[in-house]
C-alpha cells in the first residue's frame, strides 16, 4: 500500500519574489497525517494559513495565485510541481511575504531542498483521484483534458511564433526520477517586448536572466542558452504539475495540453472536482481492480 509522506524535518529557502522583486524566505515544515498543503503567511497577525486547493485560486494571470480579500500567496507553482513529483501528501509552507521565491526560474531550489529535508511515510493510506472518464475543458485554441491511465502521464503541446519555440510537444510520465532529469530544471520564460508592459502592471520586478529565460524579437539573450533544446514546453508541464496539486489528492491519469497555461488547468482542475461520476477514490495496492494491474502504474510511481 502507497501511505502518505511528508519531510523529515524544517528546511528553509531564501530568494526573491519574481514578481514584487523583494527578497523573501519559504520554509518547508513536516505536517501530520491527512493535513493536506498549506501556505502559511509568518509576516501577518495570526499567521493565516491557505490550502492548496483550487477553490483558492485567485488568478492565474502569469502565475497562479491563492488567496483572498485578505491575504495572498502568488507563484507557488513551481514550488508545487516538486511536491507532487516527491509524492509529498502533508506539508506546511511557511513564507514571510507574499511570493514564494523565483530561484533560478525553474522548481530546483524545491526540490533540492525538500530531497534534503528527506522524505518519511505516514501512518494513513495515500488516496489517489483515478479518473474513469475522460474530462475536458477548453476550445479550439486552447485546450486541457484527462483520459485514464495507470500512472501519471503528461502530453504538452505549445505553439509560439517566436524562431526559437515555435511547434514543442513532449510526452512523458512524471516520477520523481524523470521530473528530477528531464522537467525540474526547465526555466519560465518571457519575452523582453512584454517586460515594460508587465513593469506598469507592478510585475515582473524581480526578473532578470538569472532567474527566466528572456527573449528579443529573433534570439534568446541568456548568455549561456538552454537547458534543454525544448526547455519551453519542459517548463509548461512543470507548471501544470504544480496547478495540478490544487486538486487537493494525487491524479492518477493521462493529462493532454494544447496551449494551455494556468487559467485552463485551473478550470480542468475544477470541473473534475465537479465531475465525481468520472473519477474514483483509490488506494494503490488495495482497491485498484485487478483489470488495471498491467504493471504501467508500479513504474510510474516507484
Amino acid at each position: 500500500m502507497f501511505l502518505q509522506r511528508t519531510i523529515r524535518k524544517r528546511v528553509a529557502i531564501e530568494g526573491m519574489g519574481l514578481h514584487t522583486g523583494k527578497p523573501t524566505q519559504l520554509s518547508f515544515v513536516p505536517a501530520p497525517d491527512n493535513t493536506g498543503i498549506y501556505f502559511v503567511r509568518t509576516d501577518l497577525p495570526g499567521r493565516p494559513a491557505i490550502a492548496a486547493r483550487a477553490e483558492f485560486v485567485q488568478a492565474t494571470s502569469y502565475a497562479t495565485t491563492l488567496g483572498g480579500d485578505e491575504f495572498s500567496v502568488s507563484t507557488v507553482e513551481h514550488c508545487l510541481s516538486a511536491l507532487a513529483a516527491l509524492r509529498i501528501d502533508n506539508l506546511f509552507i511557511e513564507l514571510n511575504g507574499p511570493e514564494i521565491p523565483i530561484g533560478d526560474g525553474s522548481a530546483k531550489i524545491f526540490l533540492e531542498a525538500l530531497l534534503a529535508a528527506g522524505m518519511t511515510e505516514q501512518n494513513a493510506p495515500r488516496k489517489y483521484a483515478y479518473i474513469d472518464q475522460n474530462i475536458y475543458y477548453g476550445d479550439d485554441e486552447k485546450y486541457a483534458y484527462v483520459v485514464p491511465y495507470n500512472g501519471l502521464r503528461v502530453t504538452c503541446t505549445i505553439e509560439f511564433s517566436h524562431p526559437q519555440i515555435g511547434h514543442q510537444t513532449l510526452d512523458i510520465d512524471i516520477n520523481e526520477h524523470s521530473f528530477s532529469r528531464e522537467i525540474s530544471r526547465a526555466r519560465t520564460f518571457g519575452f523582453l517586448k512584454d517586460v515594460e508592459a508587465l513593469r506598469q502592471r507592478g510585475l515582473a520586478k524581480g526578473g532578470s536572466l538569472d532567474n527566466a529565460i528572456v527573449l528579443d524579437s529573433e534570439e534568446i539573450l541568456n548568455p549561456d542558452g538552454l537547458r534543454y533544446p525544448n526547455e519551453f514546453v519542459r517548463h509548461k508541464i512543470l507548471d501544470a504539475l504544480g496547478d495540478l496539486v490544487t486538486l487537493g489528492m494525487p491524479m492518477m491519469g493521462h493529462l493532454i495540453l494544447y496551449k494551455a497555461g494556468h487559467d485552463v488547468l485551473n478550470r480542468l482542475v475544477r470541473k473534475i472536482i465537479e465531475s465525481p461520476e468520472s473519477y474514483r477514490h483509490i488506494e494503490l495496492g488495495s482497491n485498484l481492480p485487478e483489470k488495471d494491474l498491467d504493471g504501467s502504474y508500479l513504474w510510474a510511481f516507484s
